[in-house]
């Protein structure tokens, strides 16, 4: 057997199973080895029920003292009964799990593990694992892989698989060059993709994690590195000289621009008119008018005679930027067009002829716009928005689409400096710090589980005078549950508290991007009062007449993804609130989310939580959202990405030949 083999290769692998494993892009042996798990769980000392502490993750031991009960709420199987030990008692709570009667009796003794809370003046645990002694015994042995995981797959089923792969990790080549193992102390490969599936302890899983990381980021900045090179400073083929459309059009606005604005405008117009290309990345704090410095270098482009294109990850951002920028640049006479995936086919066509016949002066879009079908006459300006959900293939592809058009890259995710120069070191970079005058600031409040019952009272007047609510839900699988169960369980649950006039929809990764974009859609056009959500809404919706944000268990994020998601409010003229829904009561935790409480300044959020994170945090909450790493975490672990930037410039230093490192047709894979 090959590790380059298929994964059904393996013994207890059938067609379905690898199916199930394609699904989570695991297909040969080698990809099921560098699979790495998302978490580990490790079980300790079960606590005495009075010692156990509310919202954390606690191992109790409890005797059944209530028959199972097993009813139907709505499209949901409610299933609980009751533990006790000598000093308390806890009420079970399963969902959807009807055969739990069969198994639990009144007098046996289990190990249950889960996250405590209280409702209603009792201890409840939700989704508990349970365990016989004896299987609990094993247990807490060793540290337990937890694998990201799709509806079918086990955990068990992925930890056998990896298990039967293991003798053929011998086979994989490590490709880091000697003096870089050597230089900065790495385990080998081999072991570290052993140690990750199965770590012997906590201080060998790091040192693990460690070397994937540090192989993660290598990659990604020798591939940049690389880039680079081939983007060298080209020659600026489109000199934009005449400004004097932004200039009338400055003169009209019914506000004051504010000096990130003033300063990012000048720096672009800096570019436009210079002797090279533009490759630059307009970096503000969500609100700080982004799209207001993109639609004047918009204008003066198509005022000079040539065309303009506007990249957005989502369908329903590319159609809010459609709505909004034509109709803020249509009494200049320019002419704009959507297409996007779901764009009619006759629609389609007739924006093609008209774009390559230069009747389109502004093409807005997702990736559609990037098609080979799609023909620019004299694109001249480039522009994507929220960079980081594209790859740099992406870019390059829409760059491709001009005789070397200039790039202008926004992102709303406040990276702290240095960081931001490693990880966009092929762009030059401006900085919106400052907010508009006009805007209300955020009002927020952290809370414990116990104002949970006042936040739903205080959205209820909200919705009353008309406005909308978010709530979001971390993606935390609880036991083997996919992420979509929490928003869907929590949805039924809100149809109990709320009246049934009130529209209540939810939202999840796991929905086809079609499912998604009608939710958003609806939302956005008022036919939904609350959205229950996962973090798929932290990119790619504006609606103004959202006012509160409500998230749960905000201490499952980090600073700096609590801070884009509250930035989901506060877009029109009411005033806004964000609720952080704390479901602990630990010290740390809520010291830690009173800086969001202090602060809506993003760029100052993310320096103070990478000053919390510490080096190599690597069990601390990660962040989603600002670079698409599979393992790295640019916060938890800023200072191995630090050393890999290190590390390339001690190779290019020495003369190393970094460009036999990566085949050419590698280059795509770079996640920026």
């Amino acid at each position: 057997m090959e590790i380059g083999d298929r994964v059904d290769c393996l013994k207890g692998i059938g067609p379905k199973t690898a199916a199930l494993f394609e699904k989570l892009k695991v297909v040969t042996i080698e990809d099921l080895l560098r699979f790495v798990p998302r978490d580990y769980l490790s079980y300790e000392a079960p606590l005495d029920i009075r010692e156990a502490q509310t919202g954390r993750r606690v191992t109790l031991r409890g005797t059944i003292q209530s028959y199972v009960d097993v009813k139907k709420v709505r499209s949901l199987t409610l299933v609980t009964c009751t533990v006790k030990d000598g000093t308390g008692s806890v009420k079970l709570v399963w969902y959807n799990a009807p055969f739990l009667k069969k198994v639990f009796h009144i007098g046996q003794t289990f190990l249950f593990v889960g996250t405590l809370t209280i409702r209603g003046g009792q201890l409840v645990m939700e989704h508990p694992e349970y365990y016989t002694v004896q299987q609990y015994d094993r247990l807490m042995e060793s540290l337990q892989p937890v694998y990201p995981l799709t509806e079918g797959l086990s955990n068990k089923v992925v930890t056998k698989a990896a298990a039967n792969a293991l003798p053929l990790l011998e086979q994989l080549e490590d490709k880091m060059p000697e003096q870089v193992v050597e230089r900065y102390s790495l385990l080998s490969l081999r072991e570290a993709i052993r140690g990750s599936h199965f770590p012997k302890s906590t201080e060998h899983l790091a040192g693990c994690r460690s070397r994937l990381v540090f192989d993660e980021f290598f990659w990604f900045l020798i591939r940049m590195r690389l880039l680079r090179e081939q983007m060298v400073k080209t020659e600026n083929r489109f000199h934009i000289t005449d400004w004097s459309a932004v200039e009338e059009w400055k003169g009209t606005l019914p506000f004051s621009l504010t000096k990130g604005q003033e300063k990012a405008i000048a720096e672009i117009r800096s570019d436009l008119c210079g002797a090279t290309v533009m490759n630059r990345l307009v970096q503000g704090d969500v609100g700080s008018g982004k799209t207001a410095v993109a639609e004047m270098a918009i204008l003066a482009v198509i005022k000079n005679g040539y065309q303009a294109a506007f990249m957005a990850p989502t369908e329903v951002l590319a159609m809010q930027h459609y709505e909004g920028v034509s109709r803020d640049l249509e009494p200049f006479g320019v002419r704009t067009a959507l297409l996007c995936g779901s764009t009619r086919l006759s629609e389609k066509r007739r924006i093609y002829q008209e774009l390559e016949a230069g009747k389109i002066d502004l093409l807005i879009g997702t990736h559609a716009i990037i098609q080979d079908k799609v023909i620019y006459q004299n694109l001249a300006l480039v522009i994507t928005d929220e960079q980081h959900r594209f790859g740099v293939r992406q870019r390059a592809r829409l760059s491709a689409k001009g005789n070397d058009p200039h790039v202008l890259v926004m992102s709303a995710t406040p990276i702290p400096r240095t960081l931001a120069i490693i990880l966009y070191g092929d762009l030059d970079i401006s900085i919106m710090r400052d907010m508009p005058a006009e805007r209300k600031p955020i009002k927020n409040s952290v809370v414990g589980p116990k104002y949970r019952a006042a936040a739903y009272k205080f959205m209820m007047r909200q919705i009353q005078e008309g406005h909308q609510i978010y709530i979001i839900c971390p993606m935390v699988e609880a036991s083997e549950n996919v992420e979509a169960e929490n928003v869907i369980e929590y949805r039924e649950r809100l149809l109990d508290v709320f009246p049934e006039t009130i529209r209540i929809e939810y939202l999840h990764g796991r929905m086809t991007p079609d499912e998604k974009n009608a939710v958003m859609k609806a939302f956005a056009e008022r036919k939904i009062d609350i959205l229950v959500s996962t973090t798929v809404i932290e990119v790619g919706i504006n609606n103004p007449n959202a006012t509160v944000m409500m998230i749960e268990n905000a201490e499952k994020f980090g600073l700096a993804q609590l801070h884009q998601l509250r930035g989901r409010v506060g877009r029109g003229e009411a005033q806004s609130y964000c609720i952080m829904l704390c479901g602990t009561d630990k010290k740390e935790a809520l010291d830690r989310l009173q800086i969001l409480n202090e602060s809506n300044d993003g760029f100052y959020i993310a320096n103070e939580d990478l000053r919390l994170r510490g080096p190599g945090d690597f069990f601390g909450v990660r962040q989603s959202g600002e670079i698409l790493f599979h393992l790295g975490d640019i916060y938890n672990h800023a200072d191995i990405l630090k050393q890999a930037n290190d590390a390339v410039a001690y190779l290019e230093k020495e003369g190393y030949p970094i460009g036999q490192l990566v085949r050419q047709e590698d280059l795509s894979v770079v996640p920026l």
